[in-house]
């Protein structure tokens, strides 16, 4: 059993906010704790605007999103790290080891890596926000 998951990507603006929220969204009642961070994130800046407008439609706030940088205290302290592309993967592993046997990409049951929209217009972030949507989904089942 997960009892508390952490989503990484790059700069914890567009990709690990999205899918932290839609994930905590999705599990309702259920009590899991789901956190985000980022490898390189410019710490307390806000989410992407098109982030917040793509979750925004769906009825989720993202608006108070502040980005946050990785830490080891936040691989250790969950029971399951989601990254969105490979070299994340490693990266997280590399910085602790310990990460090793419970990080995962967060596309691994399709087999895809989720693209950075960083800067792209809204329609771009609505096909990542597709991939999220479809990845979590495929997580939900197996948490």
């Amino acid at each position: 059993m997960f009892e508390r998951i952490l989503m990484v990507c790059t700069g914890n603006l567009c990709r690990s906010p999205m899918a932290g929220a839609w994930l905590r969204h999705r599990l309702g009642e259920r009590p899991i704790e789901v956190r985000s961070a980022g490898l390189a994130a410019r710490v307390g800046d806000p989410a992407a605007p098109h982030a917040v407008a793509v979750l925004a439609k769906r009825g989720v706030d993202l608006s108070a999103h502040r980005a946050r940088q990785l830490t080891t205290e936040d691989v250790l302290g969950s029971d399951l790290v989601l990254v969105m592309e490979d070299w994340q993967k490693e990266e997280v592993q590399r910085r602790t080891a310990a990460a090793r046997g419970r990080t995962y990409l967060l596309g691994h049951w399709q087999g895809i890596e989720i693209p950075d929209p960083y800067g792209a217009p809204e329609a771009v972030f609505e096909g990542v926000f597709a991939q999220i949507d479809q990845a979590v989904d495929a997580w939900l089942a197996h948490l």
